[in-house]
This record gives C-alpha cells, sequence and structure tokens, in this order.
C-alpha cells in the first residue's frame, strides 16, 4: 500500500492504492478537500494567510488518519501556492507537527513532469507524443511528451484562482474583463507556443479539476450521461459554447445552477476556461482528450519507483495489462478465457470481409472475452450479468474511455444465455452502430467459448471460409477428443448464422 498527496492551491487531493511490482497500482481510497491555499493571497503579497494555513493542516490531518488505517507509506507535494508563499514553511512545520506529513514543494517543471507520469496511468498513449494541458488554482503546467520523456514543459502563473484575483475579483464577468484576461493568458503562453512548434504531438490531453468540470459541463448540454469521463473528449467548439454560457451568467451564484456545474468552482470556472480556451486557439488544438489520473498519481508512481525500482515498461500497453489485471484478480481458471480470446480473434479475422470491423473492435472482442468469466467471482448463477457489472464499475480498466468500456461489458454480457434486446436497458441506450456491434462480437464469441467447452485447450486453432455457408474447422491438439467441443460450437451458432446470413458448419 502506497499513498500520495496533492497539495494545490484550490484543493487537496489523497490516494491510496495497492501497489504492483511492474507499477501498476489499484486505488483503494481517493479523499479530496477544497481548501483555497491561495484564495485570499496576492500576488505582490506571497503569503499564506493563517485561515488558510489552518484549513490545509487541518486537511492533512483527515488525510493522516485515513493513511494510518492502511499502514501506507505516504509522499505528499505542494504545488502553486505552497511553492511562492513566503511563510510556506510556517506551513511546513505544522504539516509536519500536527499532521505527521512531510510536504515536498516541487518546481514546475517537476510537477509537470509527475502530472504526465500520472496521465500516462490513465491512458494508452505511452506510444504517442502528445501535449498536456493542465490548469490548477494558481499554475498552468504545458508539457510535451513521448515514452515517459519530457521533450518540452513549462510552468505558468496562471490558474483559475489566480485569474479570478486578477480579472473577476468581484465574482462578476463583463465583455470588458474577459477579454483583458483573454489578452493576459495569450501574451503569457506566447513563448511555450513558439517553442512546441519544433515538436511534433499526435494527441492533445487535459486533466485537472477545471477541464473534467468544463467537460461535464459540455456533456450535460447535450445530455450524455457516462459513469467515467476518463478519455472523453472536448472540442474547441464545445468549449466555446460553455464559456459563453459561464459568461452570460455574470455571477457565480448564477453559474453554480448550469448543469454539470461543480458548485464549488462556479466563483473560479471562468478564469480556467478562458486558460484553456486560449491554450487551444493558439496551438490550433481542435479537440482535448481528458486524463482523470493527474499529479496524484504521477506521484504515487514515482514514490513506488523509488522504493521497488517499478519501470514504465507497462505503459506500453496499458490497456491489455489492465484487462489481465482484472482476469487475474476475478477469474479462477484464466487459460480457459485466454484461450477463448485466441479462438475469437481467429474466427473474427477469417470473417473480416463478412462483418466488415476495425481494429478497435477487434480489441473490444479480445477485452470481451478475456473478461467473459470475471463475474464468476460473484456467483455462478447469472454471472454473465454479473460479469456485465464487474467490468462496467471495476476501477481497474485503465486506458479504456466510458464508451469503449460499455461496449466490451456488454459482449461480455452477452456472451451465453439471452441474445441482445432493447428490452435490455443498457443495450436499448446504445446507438444503432454499437448495437450491431455488440452483436457482431458476442456472436463470435459465444462460438469461440464453445470450441474451448471442455476447458482443456483441445482445439489448438481454426480457421474460416465464407462463402454460402460459414465454414469452421477445427484444429485438434494430438490426440485430442473435441467432440465435445465440435457439439457446442455447433449449438451457440444461431446468432453467428444470424449475423452472417449463412449456415454455420462446425468440422474437424
Amino acid at each position: 500500500m502506497l499513498a500520495a498527496i496533492d497539495i494545490g492551491t484550490n484543493s487537496v487531493h489523497m490516494v491510496v492504492a495497492r501497489m504492483s511490482p511492474d507499477g501498476r497500482f489499484e486505488v483503494v481510497t481517493r479523499h479530496k478537500e477544497m481548501v483555497r491555499l491561495g484564495e485570499s493571497g496576492d500576488d505582490h503579497l506571497k503569503e499564506l494567510t493563517p485561515e488558510a494555513i489552518e484549513r490545509g493542516v487541518a486537511a492533512l490531518k483527515r488525510c493522516r488518519s485515513v493513511i494510518d488505517t492502511y499502514g501506507a507509506p505516504v509522499a505528499a507535494v505542494a504545488t502553486s501556492a505552497v511553492r511562492e508563499a513566503e511563510n510556506r514553511n510556517e506551513f511546513l512545520r505544522r504539516a509536519r507537527r500536527e499532521a505527521g506529513i512531510d510536504v515536498e514543494v516541487i518546481a514546475g517543471h517537476e510537477e509537470a513532469r509527475l502530472i504526465h507520469l500520472g496521465v500516462l496511468q490513465a491512458l494508452p498513449l505511452y506510444d504517442t507524443p502528445l501535449l498536456l494541458c493542465d490548469i490548477g488554482g494558481g499554475s498552468t503546467e504545458l508539457l510535451i511528451g513521448h515514452r515517459g520523456d519530457v521533450l518540452a514543459s513549462r510552468s505558468f502563473k496562471l490558474g483559475s484562482i489566480r485569474m479570478t484575483r486578477r480579472f473577476f475579483d468581484d465574482g462578476e464577468t463583463t465583455r470588458r474583463s474577459v477579454e483583458k484576461a483573454r489578452k493576459f493568458v495569450r501574451s503569457a503562453i506566447t513563448p511555450f507556443v513558439r517553442e512546441a512548434r519544433v515538436h511534433r504531438f499526435e494527441v492533445v490531453v487535459g486533466s485537472s479539476g477545471t477541464f473534467e468540470c468544463l467537460l461535464d459541463m459540455a456533456q450535460a448540454a447535450e445530455g450524455v450521461e457516462v459513469q467515467s469521463t476518463n478519455g472523453a473528449v472536448l472540442s474547441r467548439s464545445d468549449l466555446a459554447a460553455v464559456l459563453d454560457r459561464l459568461i452570460e451568467a455574470g455571477t457565480a451564484e448564477v453559474r453554480s445552477q448550469i448543469p454539470g456545474m461543480d458548485k464549488g468552482r462556479a466563483d473560479i470556472i471562468v478564469g480556467g476556461a478562458i486558460i484553456l480556451e486560449q491554450v487551444m486557439e493558439a496551438m490550433s488544438i481542435d479537440s482535448m482528450m481528458l486524463s482523470e489520473y493527474a499529479l496524484r498519481e504521477g506521484v504515487l508512481f514515482d514514490l513506488n519507483s523509488r522504493l521497488r525500482g517499478a519501470s514504465t515498461d507497462h505503459l506500453s500497453d496499458l490497456r491489455r495489462r489492465s484487462v489481465d489485471h482484472l482476469m487475474e484478480v476475478c477469474d479462477d481458471d484464466p487459460d480457459h478465457s485466454v484461450k477463448v480470446a485466441q479462438l475469437a480473434l481467429a474466427v473474427y479475422d477469417g470473417l473480416a470481409d463478412v462483418h466488415r470491423l476495425g481494429h478497435d473492435e477487434r480489441e473490444w472482442l479480445e477485452a470481451g472475452a478475456l473478461l467473459a468469466n470475471v463475474g464468476l467471482s460473484i456467483a455462478h448463477s447469472r454471472h454473465h450479468q454479473h460479469s456485465y457489472y464487474v467490468i462496467r464499475n471495476s476501477e481497474l480498466m485503465s486506458g479504456f474511455t466510458d464508451h469503449e468500456i460499455e461496449v466490451i461489458a456488454q459482449v461480455a454480457r452477452y456472451h451465453r444465455r439471452g441474445e441482445p434486446s432493447l428490452k435490455h436497458g443498457p443495450f436499448a441506450a446504445l446507438d444503432d452502430i454499437d448495437r450491431e456491434r455488440v452483436r457482431w462480437l458476442a456472436a463470435i464469441l459465444r462460438v469461440a467459448i464453445g470450441l474451448d467447452r471442455s476447458h482443456a485447450g483441445a482445439v489448438s486453432g481454426v480457421s474460416v471460409a465464407a462463402n454460402n455457408k460459414v465454414k469452421l474447422t477445427v484444429v485438434a491438439e494430438p490426440g485430442a477428443d473435441v467432440s465435445l467441443e465440435l457439439y457446442s460450437a455447433r449449438e451457440r451458432a444461431s446468432m453467428l448464422e444470424e449475423m452472417t446470413g449463412r449456415e454455420v458448419v462446425v468440422d474437424v
């Protein structure tokens, strides 16, 4: 067990996680408090107020009580508000004395590096050059990274609280104050924009509470409801629409009523939104992806690396390792699930000209096959329904978007018993394209499960020929009796026959 605490200008975040030797982690508990360390400060005075210090230390004492429950070593870092405060030693001494927590004040470039590490735990972007934007209460970090390395980074004294204090201190927004704020941000980030042109990036990631709040409002405006926003995308046009609503609202009280708004951010959200708007415009960014992991998860990984020498190797295949981990935790016969996945992919590849699906769907089929039996950890009866619940609600599915998790969960849900039906709420909630995907992938998975009915690995492979019929030719292991597998595959082929519009023949 390890714990990490991120002491920001706006809030204190803590995460406690169970670590594995290769650097992966499973979150056990989280704790977050809005403490507003930088709320009453002044850019010229650069001091934490006594009230802010009191709030911060009290929050750390509560974090300490949780950490002690798990007996976890802890790493705590402080960012902009503490970093810039001339009286920071008072806060650090009290944190050590009263909460028993040694707080490390980190520089802006180190903050960006750790946020980058955190993002790579949440999204499968290790091999993809990316631009990262993290908007805090007191600073904004911009970073370009690839394969865990930082190619360029800069920390700006731009944050939601700092911008509010400077341009919207009375809580109201006017055209004049908004335009002044925009020009200020544009001027501040220009040097990094020029530097960034030297480096190529393919994906843009936002990792802050500000970004998540803006995304929630954009989704609420479209009537979208999701359980996980990790990997969700906010377009520049959607941001513009949200920002217009925020500005028109005029006051924090009115803004707090906007659907999707985190009421604790209503007074500072405009400043953060303007930073994001100007970053996207200056760098010609059309859309940005959310990472639910950020600084604290990066600190967690960094602490584990120092204590146990964990590497970033697992990040190159984050999604597959997440699936494997959930399978290992919940499936008492993972060898069967691996064999089923192998056979399912062989059938999928053999039917490529018929189903005309792509690489993404192939990955979802593999994940659904590997996780089809995780519901057995709850009960054998209706375990296909339990599998849906486990996949849909697990925090172990790192690197997948909410949409992908839903499709994978439904593929696992329909690996047996009743076929997909509009009478089932989650399936009815999918659009037509996703319903077709689930039908295809579940149909293939059912046959693949039949081909390892004995759980003995008797079938080593299968080839597919699709003409007027779909012929599945099974290759048996030497000396193996595959009669049960042939029978079971034929029994489970009705849904595949429906999808292909052809008779399915299974032979050896």
